[in-house]
């Protein structure tokens, strides 16, 4: 089955290009089916590319997904058009009545600040509470995965002297995990932030398992049941120009940046990058979403119940 997004939706138009098979509200409701609704918490500043990066993954799935973007309520978003987030967003605040199979909070431009000093940390905790109550799984990416490793665990982030860039080779740490079926023994993930957490701050009895993990970029992804969370700190979901334009914005600002590693051919900017990652990527989302169906209530009103 597709993935169930607006008619008007923006990433409707690039989905249809790449061969993703897109569904309408109408196509939906002819199937005698319960398909599973996944929400988008996007904290990223180009909210349009974002949405469309996840719902390419999401919409790989052989199952019906139902995609419901949503905002920081009263948050405004100064990289996307004001009408577009009137007509496709949701505040969090209008549907916290509401239960998901999951949820999907992003990365954001914050990762610099103390926690505490993002505008948006005392919402962000009650959402993660709430998905305790009304989310059956939650994936956590970037500087989300940071933030739910803080507040669930207490888990500090660290500043890096420099720019974690590139492209990296990752280890396949649990391949018996139904997260990593299928998944290589080594592969490589896009990584670019400023800020990691460490290996030695998983607290003992907390349950997290690391599933990914880089020699160059240290943690990628943790396992953590208690909360039916995984938390990937990397950008896995990242298109192939993502690094490209990154780097090119910063150039074009006068600030000092290397060339990301691994990324252009021979280390050379001029020459388009290579994707090495995109089958990675569907085969995690892809994993993620089956254990949501194989897993969560038919009747979604007993979500957060069990």
């Amino acid at each position: 089955m597709p993935i169930r997004i607006p008619n008007d939706l923006p990433a409707r138009a690039t989905l249809e290009a790449e061969g993703v098979m897109l569904m309408g509200e109408a196509e939906a409701r002819r199937q005698d089916i319960r398909p599973l609704r996944i929400a988008l918490l996007n904290l990223m500043p180009d909210k349009i590319r974002t949405e469309t990066q996840f719902a390419r993954l999401l919409g790989a799935t052989p199952l019906q997904v139902e995609l419901t973007l949503v905002k920081i309520t009263n948050h405004v978003a100064r990289n996307t058009p004001g009408e577009h987030i009137l007509s496709f967003y949701r505040d969090w605040e209008d549907i916290r009545a509401e239960r998901f199979d999951g949820f999907i909070v992003t990365g954001a431009p914050v990762e610099t600040l103390p926690f505490e000093q993002v505008t948006y940390w005392d919402e962000l905790r009650r959402i993660f509470d709430w998905t305790q109550t009304h989310v059956h799984g939650l994936f956590n990416v970037c500087w989300g995965a940071q933030a739910a490793v803080h507040h669930f665990h207490g888990m500090p982030k660290y500043a890096l002297a420099e720019k974690a860039f590139g492209v990296h080779q990752h280890r396949n740490l649990a391949p018996a995990s139904p997260y990593l079926r299928g998944f290589s023994d080594d592969f490589a993930i896009p990584v670019s932030r400023w800020t990691e957490v460490r290996r030695q701050d998983i607290p003992a009895g907390g349950g997290l398992r690391v599933l990914m993990e880089s020699d160059q970029a240290g943690l990628c992804l943790l396992e953590d049941p208690a909360h039916r969370a995984l938390h990937m700190f990397n950008h896995i979901e990242y298109d192939s120009s993502s690094l490209s334009e990154e780097y090119f914005r910063d150039v074009s600002a006068g600030k000092p940046i290397a060339p990301p590693h691994n990324y252009f051919p021979d280390d050379d900017p001029r020459r388009p990058p290579l994707n090495h990652w995109r089958s990675h990527a569907h085969l995690l989302f892809g994993n993620w979403i089956n254990q949501l169906y194989q897993t969560t209530p038919f009747d979604i009103g007993e979500i957060g119940s069990r």
